[in-house]
C-alpha cells in the first residue's frame, strides 16, 4: 500500500450559507489539495463527518471521485460507537474507487482493550477493502494501546496501518519497532510528522494539509531522503499557526484561514461554530507572517 506513503489531507466539507455542501467549493479544495497531496482522507473529523446525513455522505464521496484531479487515492471514513450499525454502514457502502477506510475507535462508550479488538475484528470481517485503525483518545476517551494495535496487525491482513494521534511517542515507537511487515504507522497529528518520519512512520493524515499542502509536500521529500534538518525547517514554518488553529475546535481555524485563501466559505454547522474574532485576528496575523517568510 505505498499509494498511502506520504500526505494524506483529511479533508473539510464546505457548506454554503444555508449550511448546504458547497461543491464549488469542494472542487476548488481538491484543486488546491492536489498540489502536495498524496492521497484524500473523505468525510472523516476534519470533514465534519458527525454532521453530515448518510446521504450526504455519499454524494461527497460520488462528487470527489468525479473531481479528482490527480486521480489520488481515497481513503474512506467509516466508523462509530456500535460495532453492528458500523457493519451495516459497510453494508451498505459501494466500495468502488475506495482503496481503504479510516475507521475510529469507539468512542463514548470507553472499551476495554478486549472491546476494541472485537470490534475491529469484526469490522475486518464484513470490510471488503483495507482498514487503517485510529487512534484518537482526545476523542474517544480511550487509547488503543500498541499491544492491541500490533495484536489487529497480526490477527488480519485486513489492517493495513495505524493512525496513531495519541501524542505519544513512546507507544509509536512500541508500534514501529514490533509492527509486522508492511504494517504502517501514520502520524494523526500535524506537528510530529518529521518525529516519526525519522522513526520510520510513512507520513501523516494531515489537517493543516488542507491550507499548506505544498509545505507537506517538502517535508515528505526531504524526510523520505534523509534530509531531516530541512524536512525539520519546512514542518517549523508552521508550528506556530498549529496550536491556533484547534483553539475552538476542529475544523474551525482551518475553515477560516480557507476562507481567507479564497478556497472555501467560513460555515460550519452545529455544534461547531465559526472562529471568533479574536481568533481570526490571530490566524490572519501568522497566516501573514508564514507568506512573507523566507525559504
Amino acid at each position: 500500500m505505498k499509494k498511502l506513503h506520504g500526505t494524506g489531507v483529511a479533508l473539510v466539507t464546505p457548506f454554503d450559507e444555508t449550511g448546504a455542501i458547497d461543491f464549488k467549493g469542494l472542487k476548488k479544495l481538491l484543486q488546491h489539495t492536489a498540489k502536495g497531496a498524496d492521497y484524500f482522507v473523505v468525510v472523516g473529523t476534519t470533514g465534519e463527518a458527525a454532521t453530515l446525513t448518510v446521504d450526504e455522505t455519499k454524494q461527497i464521496l460520488s462528487f470527489i471521485q468525479q473531481n479528482n484531479p490527480k486521480k489520488l487515492p481515497i481513503v474512506y471514513g467509516i466508523g462509530g460507537n456500535d460495532t453492528q450499525e458500523v457493519i451495516r454502514e459497510i453494508w451498505e457502502t459501494d466500495f468502488s474507487g475506495i482503496d481503504a477506510i479510516l475507521s475510529v475507535s469507539p468512542y463514548y462508550n470507553k472499551p476495554s482493550q478486549e472491546g476494541i479488538y472485537q470490534h475491529y475484528m469484526k469490522l475486518a470481517k464484513e470490510s471488503p477493502v483495507p482498514i487503517i485503525i485510529y487512534n484518537v483518545p482526545g476523542r474517544t476517551a480511550s487509547n488503543i494501546t500498541a499491544e492491541t494495535t500490533l495484536r489487529l496487525a497480526k490477527a488480519s491482513p485486513k489492517f493495513i496501518a495505524v493512525k496513531e494521534a495519541s501524542g505519544n511517542l513512546e507507544q509509536c515507537m512500541k508500534i514501529l519497532k514490533d509492527a509486522p511487515k508492511g504494517f504502517m504507522l501514520i502520524s494523526g497529528d500535524d506537528m510530529l510528522t518529521v518525529p516519526l518520519y525519522a522513526m520510520g512512520s510513512v507520513g501523516v493524515i494531515s489537517v493543516l494539509a488542507n491550507a499548506f499542502p505544498a509545505v507537506f509536500q517538502k517535508v515528505k521529500e526531504y524526510a523520505t531522503a534523509g534530509k531531516f534538518d530541512k524536512a525539520t525547517k519546512e514542518q517549523f514554518k508552521l508550528l506556530d499557526i498549529s496550536g491556533p488553529m484547534y483553539e475552538e475546535g476542529n475544523p474551525v481555524g482551518v475553515k477560516y484561514l480557507l476562507s481567507e485563501m479564497g478556497v472555501c466559505k467560513n460555515v460550519l454547522r452545529l455544534p461547531h461554530v465559526a472562529a471568533s474574532q479574536t481568533l481570526q485576528k490571530k490566524i490572519k496575523s501568522l497566516y501573514e507572517k508564514i507568506k512573507t517568510r523566507k525559504g
